[in-house]
């Protein structure tokens, strides 16, 4: 879905309590997210500042807790306003419950966006 710039696609996934937390966001970003709707308002223009083009590794861990799973994967693309290169990983920690996202550690990496030409400005921070 975000490969296909399907950003609504994607927030529909989401339980209304969903939550995303950022352990590794620098000043500036956010740390934490609250509910479905604070999730939408952080993606909104996310396909505005970011081209993502492929996700080249992607692993996909499962856990002793049926309802959580640890994806390893890198993102790569385009800065829209700059056409400098995105290359990003992460590692999430996804819980799911009746078939929705209800919550999603994403320990990305701050030090993408703190490279020289790494401009997000306009970005969802």
């Amino acid at each position: 879905m975000l490969l296909d710039k399907d950003i609504p696609a994607w927030i529909d996934l989401w339980a209304p309590e969903g939550t995303m937390d950022f352990p590794f966001a620098p000043p500036g970003w956010p740390k934490h997210l609250a509910g479905k709707e604070a999730i939408a308002a952080y993606l909104d223009g996310y396909d505005k500042h970011i081209d993502l083009r492929e996700i080249p590794d992607l692993r996909i861990h499962q856990t002793t807790d049926p309802e959580t799973i640890v994806a390893e994967m890198r993102g790569v693309g385009r800065l829209v306003e700059t056409g400098n290169p995105y290359d990003m990983t992460y590692i999430a920690v996804v819980t799911v419950r009746n078939g929705q996202f209800t919550g999603y550690r994403d320990y990305w990496n701050p030090l993408g966006v703190l490279e020289p030409g790494a401009d997000f400005t306009g970005s969802s921070r």
